[in-house]
């Protein structure tokens, strides 16, 4: 046993510094959310520490002498409360007490628990070929108008220039809900795709002088920078022209604004009469009448990309939409269900669904029950 120690050590020294898998990072981070559904009387982060002490006083004696103690790690409170807590979690996973000793009881969506979703998109070609990118073999997918496409061995998809690029041939990267993908295109832009979500492009990327694609859904930019041709992304009826810079754009059917908020450079936004440049850490609302700039929440708009939930100040139902999104699930709202409320907290988008609803469900606002892909949301 004492080797199990050392091994639940050193995953979570390696998590502590960077330096895990990504099958690691999900073991750590979905042990706090267990874990902290043990503390069902305590809502802030702070008091994750009473759930981690609660949990090293039932540990065997033996612990206690493995060298590790349950001490914060980072400076931010959540953090440090995962870290606290995963550290127990780690002498738990590696010497086999049962789950069972810490945790009882169980909600009314634990037994119609959904997954988190994953990598996957689908590549339509100019020819209307289509390519599950999800079981494509890592290598060159297609080559067409002196472009070769291919998916790189971390799954992303990779455009290169090999000739004269035709302007004609259209590409589209396209999501399901409960997907989302990376490409990479001919200029070495790189686009993050979010959910439900869709890029389409020519294959060369270049259209009358501009780098040109068009976008429905969500994705995160890091554009190449190339002052002779500047890169426009067209969605709903908005056009965000930039030369080389961070920024990111909302642009779901069923959201009511488009938001454009940038993380470095310079961004302009137009829809037709409407023009407005907006600055690093400010966000252009679109509602179709109007543009408004506003101090951009950064965390909050990008944690999607990051691989999170961060509903910190979010709406509650514009919470529940990215929920929807990510598990691919229907959200109804029942009469009961109080409105003008906010969410809070921040969760790993790995976990499973029941974690997520769980954290949002402590605020004591609203209750969930899950029957098959549909969340019933009540009082």
């Amino acid at each position: 046993m004492e080797e199990n120690f050392k091994q639940a050590k050193v995953l979570l020294d390696k998590y502590h510094e960077g330096l895990t898998t990504h099958d690691d990072n999900v073991k750590v981070e979905q042990a706090f959310n267990r874990f902290a559904d043990a503390a069902k009387d305590d809502d802030t982060a702070v008091d994750a520490q009473l759930i981690g002490e609660r949990i090293w006083a039932k540990l065997p004696a033996s612990v206690s002498g493995a060298g590790i103690s349950p001490v914060p790690l980072w400076p931010r409170i959540a953090v440090a409360a995962a870290a606290l807590v995963s550290i127990v979690f780690g002498i738990w996973f590696f010497s086999g007490l049962r789950h069972s000793e810490f945790i009882s009881g169980s909600a009314d969506y634990a037994k119609n628990d959904i997954g988190p979703g994953k990598q996957g998109a689908t590549l339509t070609l100019a020819s209307g070929k289509k390519i599950r990118l999800t079981d494509a073999v890592n290598g060159q997918l297609a080559e067409e108008a002196g472009v070769e496409i291919s998916k790189s061995a971390d799954g992303q998809l990779v455009y290169e220039i090999k000739g004269s690029a035709e302007a004609n041939k259209i590409n589209t990267l396209s999501t399901a809900k409960g997907e989302t993908y990376i490409v990479t295109l001919p200029d070495k832009s790189k686009v993050w795709l979010n959910a439900a979500s869709s890029l389409t492009y020519t294959a060369g990327l270049t259209e009358g002088g501009k780098r040109k694609v068009k976008l429905t859904g969500e994705a995160y930019f890091e554009i190449a920078k190339d002052k002779t041709h500047p890169f426009v992304v067209e969605s709903k009826g908005q056009q965000v022209e930039v030369l080389g810079t961070h920024f990111n754009v909302n642009a779901y059917g069923d959201e009511p604004t488009v938001a454009t908020t940038l993380l470095e450079g310079s961004v302009n936004v137009t829809e037709g009469e409407n023009r407005r440049i907006i600055k690093p850490g400010q966000e252009a609302v679109n509602n179709g009448n109007s543009i408004q700039v506003n101090k951009a929440n950064i965390e909050n708009i990008v944690d999607w990309k990051n691989g999170d939930f961060n509903l910190d100040g979010l709406e509650f139902t514009a919470a529940m939409r990215k929920i929807a999104r990510w598990y691919d699930v229907e959200v109804i709202y029942e009469i009961s269900t109080p409105s003008g409320i906010e969410t809070g907290g921040w969760i790993s988008r790995n976990n499973k669904l029941k974690d997520v609803l769980k954290l949002i469900e402590k605020s004591g606002f609203v209750h969930f029950k899950v029957d098959g892909r549909k969340i019933y949301v009540s009082k």
